[in-house]
């Protein structure tokens, strides 16, 4: 499949600030289910610095805005062919071992509502493979959290989402990566882009997911609030420990200000 993206994102401040630094986490992933045909990050006014590498084989960009601004927008706009794996990511080289993913944070900290739905989810199914484990986790959660928007905000954790019942994208995969560390299964937060429109026509969405590392097998991605793992309707930026540890855009402002942010995305499927 073809994909095409427009993502652009705007901050507009109250106040003049004196600068500002980005880590920006905007280029796919290299791996066997996405080619990246071209793709552009644009920032006006901004000095881009060199893109790297990390640990964790994702991309990353630093970017500075070093004058007094009221506002910094960035564009990203290219194409990328994919093709769907079944959920396995292949081909991705990455340096940090999985076991690196057993560790929680604030927003992934699994409480008692969680440790009860991983009971019910697997104690029947101890001898169960991990894969299959796995996929019963992923529907544990899809099953406790019906999708509803406006339930959750940005700063919600897991157990909050688990106390309220209903959630989005972030909060599905903060319960799944929860639910996977008390299965004894490193799991991470994946930040990218589904096209859900089963025409190809334009379709806004950013998107998360968790992966969950297998023995035998490696990361293999469940996106629980779809029902399914990753196929050719996603393109992977990067992972983390949590959705803000894999943020696509993270920032400092110097000279802070209250701000404004705006943002859309637009995914197309092309014909072939």
């Amino acid at each position: 499949m073809i994909l095409t993206v427009l993502h652009k994102t705007r901050y507009d401040f109250e106040t003049p600030v004196a600068g500002i630094i980005q880590s920006q986490r905007l280029t796919p992933a290299r791996c066997d289910g996405q080619r990246v045909i071209d793709w552009q990050v644009e920032v006006p006014g901004a000095v881009m610095g060199q893109v790297f590498r990390d640990g964790a084989g994702d991309y990353i960009q630093t970017v500075s805005l070093r004058k007094p601004a009221t506002h910094i927008e960035v564009t990203v706009s290219g194409t990328v062919e994919t093709t769907d794996t079944s959920g396995v990511l292949r081909g991705h080289r990455e340096r940090v071992p999985p076991r690196a993913y057993m560790r929680a944070t604030p927003r992934t900290k699994p409480n008692r509502a969680i440790a009860e739905l991983v009971a019910e989810a697997l104690d029947a199914h101890a001898a169960a493979p991990a894969l299959e484990r796995a996929h019963m986790l992923a529907a544990a959660v899809a099953q406790a959290l019906p999708y509803r928007p406006g339930a959750t905000h940005a700063h919600t954790t897991a157990a909050e989402a688990m106390n309220e019942g209903a959630g989005v994208c972030q909060d599905h995969t903060h319960v799944l990566i929860a639910c996977a560390h008390l299965a004894d299964l490193p799991a991470r937060y994946v930040a990218g882009y589904l096209n859900a429109t089963d025409d190809g026509s334009p379709h806004e969405a950013s998107h998360a997911w968790a992966e969950l590392f297998i023995d035998g097998l490696g990361w293999v991605g469940f996106d629980a609030s779809n029902k399914c793992c990753p196929n050719e309707h996603y393109i992977r930026l990067g992972s983390g420990l949590d959705a803000q540890d894999a943020a696509p855009i993270r920032g400092l402002v110097l000279g802070g200000a209250t701000e404004a942010l705006d943002v859309t995305v637009v995914i197309e499927a092309q014909q072939q």
